[in-house]
């Protein structure tokens, strides 16, 4: 198969296995044509793995996300699990690869233990940490706002929500990094490997203590519970865990910095923004729409159905493409355009149906919070060298964003320092 150069017209040469093709300019005419031409066709086996059917129209995906009965995400629910032999070894354990009744007893235990209470404790510390953060790097002048800000802020608030030790937060966030490698990061098999088990052990030690004295977090929720009668086990609360730290990461870390880039390239959108004449609210949708970190999310068919003409067959794997329906014209118009007073904008960034994004509202509670400070702060926003773009097939965003922002009392600084050496005078 094919990427390079322009687009062939055949949609079935343009490999979606091979991370390099997200790269290509023209993809998003790929995906315009796909919606177009073939919004649901079956994409040939790789060297990566076995044949896939590809769903690219917002019905057709909104469809299998809330078609539980014909479609299971216990297989696994990335394009990459799915092509491992024997599926995801997290399947029917973790949240995101259950199906109901079980998933349905298990996200209860969460929400319950998700309480008004904690949300509020792990907000309010969400906000001083944005401050301090972007304050910290501002400071700077030039700074990567994706690795000196952006990183720290999700995986502070969940590993408050697990109930993790602060002075922990970064060797999780090292360690989480390297689980979730992408390919431009030149790390070993074996490397993601041993930081993953790493993760899982780290996990276990605090489920053992948690076991013993309970606290008032989601770790001790899921460790004292039981489903159906039955205590959940340490694997299973493990690797829920697992699934947390890196799904409670990627989505709001990504959105945040690609929202920032949108504002250096957009002025008059974050203009807007910052005078109030769009609501934070309306902006954080757009963002996410804009941004879909997730690119995909996989279901395997549990029997035969039919999806916008094609017939799946039971066993057979679907991959379906948030990236393309959060772009498609006949649910949001003019969808190339940034626009953050867009309503309504049913974006599918957190998916839809019984496996909505749990972390949803932790997520938008970071970009609130990210935006506020850069609201009350931040006078313009500048690209201080080229943004570095991830290179996977489920994660599309920037893993390196040099900005500087620009505020009203430095311009007002530059020209005191001007007047005190008299260069104004010279002028």
């Amino acid at each position: 198969m094919s990427h390079r150069g322009t687009l062939t017209e055949d949609l079935t040469r343009v490999d979606l296995t091979d991370p390099s093709a997200f790269l290509h300019p023209g993809m998003e005419d790929f995906w315009r044509r796909a919606r177009t031409e073939q919004p649901v066709y079956l994409h040939p086996a790789t060297e990566r793995g076995t044949a896939f059917w590809v769903v690219s129209r917002y019905a057709d995906v909104m469809a299998v996300l809330q078609d539980s009965e014909h479609f299971s995400s216990k297989p696994g629910n990335m394009m990459s699990s799915l092509h491992k032999p024997g599926g995801d070894p997290a399947a029917g354990k973790i949240l995101a690869l259950t199906d109901a009744p079980r998933h349905n007893a298990m996200r209860s235990i969460l929400l319950k233990a998700f309480s008004p209470r904690t949300r509020k404790a792990v907000t309010d510390k969400l906000q001083q940490r944005v401050d301090q953060l972007i304050g910290s790097a501002m400071a700077k002048g030039t700074f990567d706002f994706a690795k000196e800000v952006a990183e720290a802020i999700p995986m502070g608030m969940i590993c408050d929500l697990l109930g993790f030790p602060s002075q922990d937060h970064q060797y999780l966030l090292d360690l989480s990094q390297k689980a979730l490698s992408t390919d431009e990061d030149g790390l070993t098999a074996e490397d993601i490997w041993l930081s993953r088990n790493e993760l899982l052990i780290y996990c276990q030690e605090i489920i053992e203590a948690r076991r013993e004295n309970p606290q008032d977090d989601l770790i001790s929720a899921m460790a004292t519970s039981e489903i159906n009668g039955v205590p959940m086990t340490d694997d299973e609360v493990v690797v829920n865990c697992y699934g947390f730290i890196l799904a409670g990461d990627h989505t709001s870390r990504l959105a945040m910095i690609g929202a920032v880039h949108a504002f250096s390239r957009y002025p008059d959108q974050w203009r807007a923004l910052k005078e109030g004449r769009v609501q934070i609210s309306s902006a954080i949708e757009e963002i996410l729409r804009w941004t879909t970190p997730a690119m995909h999310t996989g279901r395997t068919a549990k029997a035969e159905v039919t999806i916008g003409g094609r017939t799946i067959r039971e066993g057979d794997h679907v991959i379906l493409w948030n990236s393309s329906a959060n772009r498609d014209e006949d649910v949001f118009p003019n969808p190339q355009v940034f626009d953050l007073a867009r309503t309504p904008n049913k974006h599918l960034s957190f998916g839809a149906g019984s496996h909505f994004c749990f972390g949803s509202y932790l997520a938008r509670a970071e970009i609130t919070a990210v935006l506020k400070t850069l609201c009350a702060t931040v006078d313009r926003i500048e690209l201080a060298g080229d943004p570095k773009p991830l290179l996977s097939t489920f994660l599309s965003g920037y893993s390196s964003l040099p900005v500087s922002f620009v505020t009203d009392e430095s311009v007002v600084t530059d020209e005191s320092a001007a007047f005190v050496t008299g260069e104004s005078a010279a002028q």
